[in-house]
Parts: C-alpha cells; structure tokens; sequence
C-alpha cells in the first residue's frame, strides 16, 4: 500500500487504522517502519481519527493513570555546549545567566512543593556537559533527602555520563534519568556539534545497564523532516526506554533555532499519536513547549497517547499554572499516580 494512495483514498486510510489497531491490541506487536511510515501520511482530516486510535493503544498497554512530574533547574546557564535550542549555552548571547548550584533547603522546598500537587516524580536538572565529581557528590547529597523528606521518586539528568558514574547514581537512589536524544541521528549534527548523537546514546545505555529506569526525550520542531522524525521512533524503538517526554520547540532569541516557527496545533497532535503508536510500552510525557504549540488542544495530545505530563515551570520557559493541569486530569477522569509498574 503505497503512502500516496493512502493520503488520497479515505478507505485506505481506514483499512491503515485497521491493520495497526490490530497488530497494536491484538497481536501485542511493536509496527514496524513502512507502517509508521504510512501512518505519518494521513491527511490532517484524519488526524483525529489517528489520535483516537492511539488513546486506545494508550489504555490497553499503559492503563488510565497519569503521571505527573515536576522539575528544578538546579543549576542553571552557563553550559559549555552548543545545543542550538538551548538558551542556556554560554555560547550564545541569551537572556538566560549561568548561576550557581542551589543550596540545599532551596532545592527540597521546590520537592515540597511538588509533592503537594500529589506529583510522584521530581528532577534535578543541571546545565552542564557532565558531572564532575564535585556535581556528583551533590546530587548523590540530594537525592536520599528529597526522597525522605517527600518520598518522591527523585530522577537526575546532569548531562553525558563518565565511567562508573551511572552505577553511583544508582546505588544512590536515583529512580530515573533523563538523557535525551532529542532529534533523529541524521539531524543531529544541524543541532548540537560540540558533542555527537553516539556519546548520549551510549549514555543512555549506561544507565539501562546501571538499572535505573532511562528517560530519553524529544524535541519537534527543529527542521527536522517527517522521515527523520520517524527514523527518531524507530531508534527509540531500540533503545525502549521507559520514558519519553515530547518537547516542542518554543524558539528561544539569542539561540540560533530562534528564527523558526512553531510545530502547527495538528501536526503536533500527529505525532503524538505516532510516538505513541511507535512506542505503545513507554511513558509518554507532555513537556516543554506544549503551551505555545497547543494551546486550547492541550486536552486533546492528553487522548491522542500521552499519559503523563510535567507540571508548571520548565527550565527556562514558563509552563501553565499547575492547577490548569489538574483541573484538565480531573475533567477527563485521568487518575494521577506512578507508572513504573506499568513498564
């Protein structure tokens, strides 16, 4: 079935829908890369229709639960790293300083808070290329406190892991962490030249191999082509981590992506669902930049695939009040609790 006739034939487009809801609910099978491929050529008239499919997927291999997350950057700017979206590169002239690492009573009550929003997972998120030992010391300092003091499940992400690294973090206590992929290996070089696509991936493989859960997002939005971000689905296919937060790019001025537009409402809503249809098992979390991509549609990514969501602020953008998130759960009688189990 070639992608063209499925673009123009509604009845295709339903027989496509058949084939991956049962191969999805049925067979219990990942979809392999031309039936993903197919999907990602519906018309934006069927989109609806593709997200539909995915809350679906969503509920019979994930359940209704939402989980909900908060993060702290704990050290901000000052990153020596060229991450073309990033405003918090020292190579680039930002609105955003490098600052110090927070003291520790600064960092449990932004736990605390979390905690009150009946959140489960906090992250202590740092600028930096990696931890050096005085960073790692500080983290390994921080994570049983939060998680006494709140009983959160504390995740860290600190940049490209060293040697032995990952295993400290996980004989510490730290329950996940967040290492992204970001974009495709094919585009990674148009994004990030100071570091390679391989050396996060193999962090990422460090700590699946240390036994912490693995948190490896994405960012859309960055001139990245349909086949790139279908190539990114299907490395995250092989890596299986147990999270993905979706990011959107929210241009940041200074950075050099600051001149692109956002991902439209629809598209974003489309690959939503793809990621979802791609990667049925995983944790699939709202992050940044869904305000200004989404805006009214937020409710709707929540029944194209998603099930969990970081609340309030981000690392340098402001999020929407966490009430509105709650608020959005409860009219969808979304309960909100932990999903490790269900990996």
């Amino acid at each position: 079935m070639g992608i063209s006739q499925v673009t123009e034939d509604p009845s295709l487009v339903r027989e496509l829908m058949a084939g991956a809801g049962a191969a999805l609910l049925e067979e219990r099978r990942l979809l392999r890369p031309d039936e993903l491929a197919a999907l990602a050529a519906v018309p934006d008239r069927s989109v609806p229709a593709l997200a539909a499919l995915a809350h679906e997927v969503r509920l019979a291999w994930c359940g209704d639960t939402v989980e909900v997350e908060g993060i702290l950057s704990a050290k901000t700017g000052g990153c020596p790293e060229d991450c073309h979206f990033c405003a918090q590169s020292s190579r680039f002239d930002t609105p955003v300083k490098a600052t110090p690492f927070l003291d520790t009573d600064e960092v449990l009550a932004a736990a605390r808070e979390t905690a009150a929003l009946g959140a489960t997972e906090f992250c202590i998120v740092l600028a930096v290329r990696g931890p050096d030992e005085r960073t790692l010391s500080r983290i390994l300092e921080l994570v049983p406190l939060i998680t006494e003091e709140t009983g959160l499940n504390v995740a860290v992400s600190s940049g490209i892991l060293g040697p032995g690294q990952a295993q400290r973090l996980a004989e510490g206590g730290t329950h996940r962490y967040n290492h992204n992929l970001e974009t495709a290996r094919s585009h990674f070089p148009q994004i990030v030249t100071t570091h390679s696509w391989d050396e996060r991936w193999e962090t990422c493989q460090e700590v699946k191999a240390a036994g912490m859960e693995l948190c490896c997002g994405v960012l859309l939005g960055m001139g990245e082509s349909d086949p790139q971000r279908l190539e990114l689905i299907g490395q995250l296919q092989e890596l299986d981590p147990d999270e993905v937060p979706v990011n959107f790019l929210d241009p940041r001025p200074g950075t050099p992506l600051a001149i692109r537009r956002p991902v439209r409402p629809l598209d974003a809503i489309r690959w939503i669902a793809l990621f979802r249809l791609g990667l049925p098992r995983t944790i699939l979390r709202y992050a940044g930049g869904r305000e200004i991509t989404l805006g009214d549609l937020q409710t709707m990514g929540m029944t194209a695939g998603i099930n969990a969501l970081i609340v309030g602020n981000y690392l340098t953008t402001l999020g929407r009040a966490p009430q509105a998130d709650l608020n959005m759960l409860a009219d969808l009688r979304m309960p909100i609790g932990s999903l490790s189990a269900a990996i």
